[in-house]
């Protein structure tokens, strides 16, 4: 009984996954307004119905889509192997290319669906600006931890300037329709800005 559990877990999984890769290349083209659910089902090769087991409305999936990415983002980054500026810069740019390759039209997608939170149905997107904000504390505050930073480094207000900078990013690159690349932007500000911004609390150990 147990191993069918099991399999019909698996099965449930790869399916939901199945769905998510056939929404996000779908979104990628053609924007969510312009997918509907039965374009995604026909995609799985699954019956409309076997959607709304995962998800309860459209919009859903693109919160769904990255939610173990960046996760897994920033643990890539704590491990990076090198001092905390190279470190931080990792997870800013990683985090910038991720959604840069995710594409124009599911970034765009996700920040009109997030923009008021009062709107926001799903919980994990509702608490995303405090999570991400809450990431970039924990890559200052290993810092700290490590002897790299200061201890009288200012995190909370280093986590959210950094914070508005990749968020402020994104905004800019969604309206420009995608001009130029939000990674490389990013590396431009960690490369031209990061090392100001950090420079009075750096140990020695820590360029």
């Amino acid at each position: 009984m147990s191993e069918k559990m099991t399999n019909r877990k698996i099965a449930a999984l790869e399916t939901k996954r199945k769905l998510l890769e056939a929404a996000k290349r779908i979104i990628r083209e053609k924007g969510l307004i312009n997918t509907s659910v039965e374009e995604i089902t026909k995609a799985c090769g699954v019956a409309n119905g076997t959607f709304y087991t995962y998800f309860k409305r459209k919009e859903d999936v693109v919160f769904a889509i990255s939610h173990d990415m960046f996760r897994e983002i920033y643990e890539e980054a704590q491990n990076f192997d090198g001092p905390f500026m190279d470190r931080l810069a990792f997870y800013m740019v990683t985090f910038s290319g991720h959604i840069e390759r995710d594409g124009l039209k599911l970034c765009q997608e996700w920040v009109r669906n997030t923009v008021d939170p009062d709107l926001v149905e799903n919980p994990y997107d509702k608490e995303k600006l405090r999570m991400d904000n809450d990431s970039m504390k924990g890559m200052i505050q290993k810092g700290v931890e490590r002897g790299e930073l200061r201890a009288d480094t200012p995190i909370d207000a280093l986590s959210d300037a950094l914070t508005d900078v990749i968020y402020g990013e994104m905004l800019c690159w969604d309206m420009s329709g995608g001009a130029y690349s939000f990674e490389e932007r990013t590396k431009t500000f960690c490369a031209m800005f990061l090392p100001a911004m950090l420079k009075p609390y750096l140990n020695g150990n820590a360029e």
